[in-house]
């Protein structure tokens, strides 16, 4: 299933958003591997297929939107966007256009990368 056919199901804030999202971290991650995964109704944003590839997630719903990070737990926040209680990942709740261009968020988008990076060069 493709991007827009999944999001389609969503009102038109969470889509609209979700796009717009979705260009942000296509401009950020070159290369980025975009995966739906319908069962868990998000899309993950991976360098490769194990879970230890995978740098965010598009988590639409009925209520909104949130931008996840898997091993959020581990990034500098300085502005305090994450929210969330898992071991692992955190998420951002995405609310508006401005939200997703703010600086606060591209900074968080670019650290994951960071982190990434770090994580495969300690794997190999």
């Amino acid at each position: 299933m493709k991007f827009d056919e999944f999001l389609s199901k969503y009102d038109d804030s969470v889509y609209k958003n979700a796009l717009l999202l979705r260009k942000l971290l296509l401009a950020y991650y070159p290369d980025i591997i975009e995966q739906v995964d319908l069962p868990a109704k998000m899309v993950a944003y991976c360098y490769g297929q194990r879970y230890i590839d995978m740098i965010c997630t598009i988590i639409p719903s009925k209520k909104g939107l949130k931008l996840g990070f898997y091993k959020g737990v581990d990034l500098p926040d300085p502005d305090g966007l994450l929210q969330g209680t898992g071991k692992i990942s955190r998420y951002v709740e995405i609310k508006s256009p401005d939200q997703i261009n703010s600086s606060a968020v591209k900074e968080l988008i670019s650290n994951a990368l960071v982190a990434y990076k770090q994580r495969m060069s300690v794997k190999k």
